[in-house]
């Protein structure tokens, strides 16, 4: 670590050990990063830890969508979607720079998946959920007007499509600005801080903490204690709660090999998945599969591209995609809520916020689009527990950042360059080349040269960090390990 970072971060645990906080969350993903940010715009003494980085595990491998969740219409989960139609629409508000609406092609085929007629209706009532006024207005198409949209699309038994609208983010930078938000209204944020215990004291919990980058020991006291960390949620200490985990799976294409200017809904009977433009790049996932190892090693597996090019294939006939042609991949865990005994919830995306232990509270479930009504609902309770009197929640109000701060976050990546990582180890948090060229940047996943893009700036940090010939490699094993992409030949160290 350079000079300068290593002050701040010695500043920030310092600050965490000698104040007593009102808040404690455990987890730097979406929903703990929610958390803080409404705690701490109520005035609540707020801290935050994650033992890894930040984004680092579901936050930063999803879909990157905010949606009300078509899907959840035909499992009658009306409530579910109203909640999360309205709450894109906030995101979009408070976040314009990460919220960009995207139609929704969805063909109807005459013996395989959803009935035209039942589309049709659905989309509609989508629109009713938003308060009648979604992003644009959903409609139909006929046979013609679905093959001059969706030129290639397979004809057999096609009927017509309709089209409905979302939105494209970033999962990562939302994560990040959400923090960064926190951190202007006096959060406390630590990652690589991991929680290691508490214990039960008559004004609230006192926490062990231990700094992953210098094995230092740390105690934290708090009033409360928010439980955040998502597909790790069972095992952190007195949690109740119980999940089935769902590995999602997504690639990367070049936009060239189909020129959508929508998204595309894939269908495989009751399975769904989305082929969606970014920028140069088309995103095309997810898979559906239980999971039931440790969350830190989920990873694409060769059978999930082969459905995933499958599927493609069925769709686009004409398309000619090998694995060859994929520029990055990326694995995700879903945190659904199970019951007690382990079998699946009906409750589906729900979340649930529980208290098993005074002032210790479990927030789990949910997705992306609802971590802000997450997030106030859990605060309204903190608050609550602690009696003392806080201003109103204004997350769906106030702006996530100022636009002049989001020059380097975006739904696409920033340009590739020094200012950009300067930002992002100076004002992001970021300690490791997979930092930034993952979460922070996106270069990664975005770039077919994303090897050597990771080498030079691994120079660059090695020049701006101090970092050693030896660390220099380290990082750049590690980047490699992380992503499965094969170092260059012309590697050095």
């Amino acid at each position: 670590m350079n000079q300068s970072f290593s002050a701040q971060r010695t500043q920030t645990l310092r600050r965490l050990t000698e104040t007593d906080l009102d808040l404690l969350v455990i987890g730097g993903g979406i929903t703990g990063s929610g958390i803080a940010r409404d705690a701490a715009m109520r005035g609540l003494r707020t801290g935050l830890v994650d033992r890894h980085d930040f984004a680092f595990g579901t936050s930063s491998r999803s879909s990157r969508l905010l949606h009300g969740g078509l899907r959840y219409l035909e499992q009658g989960r009306v409530g579910l979607v109203r909640e999360a139609s309205l709450e894109k629409k906030i995101l979009r508000d408070i976040a314009p720079h990460l919220g960009d609406p995207l139609g929704f092609v969805f063909p109807a085929y005459r013996k395989n998946g959803r009935p035209l007629w039942q589309l049709r209706i659905g989309v509609k009532l989508y629109d009713l959920l938003c308060n009648g006024r979604n992003f644009s207005p959903s409609r139909g198409f006929n046979e013609a007007e679905t093959l001059a949209l969706l030129p290639g699309l397979n004809r057999d038994g096609l009927l017509g499509a309709v089209r409905y609208f979302d939105a494209l983010t970033n999962d990562a930078r939302l994560t990040l600005d959400t923090l960064r938000s926190a951190a202007r209204h006096d959060a406390t944020l630590a990652n690589y801080t991991r929680f290691t215990g508490a214990t039960r004291e008559a004004a609230g919990w006192r926490c062990q903490l231990e700094d992953q980058l210098t094995g230092a020991a740390l105690t934290v006291r708090t009033r409360t204690l928010v439980n955040a960390t998502g597909p790790w949620a069972e095992g952190l200490g007195l949690s109740a709660v119980k999940l089935r985990l769902s590995k999602g799976i997504h690639v990367v294409i070049d936009r060239r090999h189909l020129p959508v200017t929508d998204a595309v809904v894939l269908t495989e009977g009751k399975r769904i998945l989305f082929v969606i433009p970014w920028g140069e790049r088309l995103i095309v996932g997810t898979t559906d599969t239980d999971y039931e190892g440790p969350p830190e090693n989920v990873a694409v597996e060769p059978a999930d591209i082969a459905y995933v090019l499958r599927s493609l294939k069925g769709t686009f006939p004409a398309l000619k995609l090998t694995e060859s042609d994929i520029i990055s991949t990326w694995a995700g865990l879903r945190p659904l809520i199970a019951n007690p005994d382990g079998s699946p919830s009906d409750i589906s995306r729900a979340h649930q916020i529980r208290c098993p232990q005074p002032a210790w509270w479990d927030v789990s479930g949910g997705k992306l689009t609802t971590y802000r009504l997450m997030a106030e609902q859990t605060v309204d309770q903190l608050a609550r527990h602690i009696g003392r009197p806080t201003t109103p929640c204004r997350t769906a109000d106030e702006p996530l950042l100022p636009e002049v701060e989001t020059a380097f976050s975006g739904i696409q990546p920033p340009p590739f360059g020094q200012e950009a990582l300067l930002h992002y180890m100076g004002k992001e948090w970021a300690v490791t080349l997979v930092d930034v060229m993952l979460r922070r940047s996106g270069w990664h996943y975005y770039h077919p040269d994303a090897s050597a893009k990771a080498e030079q700036v691994a120079d660059w940090m090695s020049q701006h960090a101090g970092w050693s010939q030896a660390r220099r490699t380290a990082e750049l094993a590690a980047y490699h390990e992380a992503t499965g992409v094969r170092p260059l030949r012309t590697a050095t160290g």
